[in-house]
């Protein structure tokens, strides 16, 4: 599925996030959440700084935050926009929150090759597809997209 104009922007404004982080000496993965309008609900970069938490990526945090602000029903409405793609622990995290749509830009798979096993990413390549097909409602997934772009945003951090 290729992206509309309106999910091209709103996953380069992940990207924008993750460089951002990245500037910050964060590492360069951010989530947003947007309802079904195109609004921008909230937005998350990684959390694995200061506390060295392993559990910390953009997209579970994010997740976290959106299950207690909204309820499923309304989560289901909704696109989290990703600069790479949600881990297996993330999936669960969105498929637990309810969320209905998701799209990111760099996949796992790249991301391995770019990271190694790096000691503070060691990637688990396991596409979010998978994590979602074994669930029991249906969450729409797009991407890699963009993934040139998205891959960029690591150059030089691991």
């Amino acid at each position: 599925m290729s992206l509309d104009e309106n999910d091209t922007a709103l996953l380069r404004q992940s990207f924008a996030l993750a460089d951002e982080a990245k500037q910050q000496g964060i590492h360069p993965f951010a989530a947003m959440l947007v309802d079904a309008e195109g609004q921008c609900l909230m937005s998350q970069v990684n959390g694995y700084l200061p506390d060295l938490d392993m559990t910390g990526h953009a997209e579970r945090k994010l997740m976290t935050r959106a299950s207690k602000a909204y309820r499923p029903e309304f989560l289901a409405t909704c696109t989290m926009y990703v600069s790479a793609e949600p881990c297996a622990m993330c999936a669960g995290a969105a498929y637990w929150a309810g969320l209905g749509r998701v799209v990111y830009g760099l996949s796992e798979a790249r991301l391995k090759t770019i990271t190694g096993n790096h000691p503070e990413n060691p990637t688990l390549d396991l596409p979010c597809r998978a994590v979602f097909d074994a669930g029991q409602r249906k969450v729409e997934v797009v991407g890699p997209c963009l993934e040139d772009e998205a891959a960029a945003l690591h150059e030089g951090v691991w």
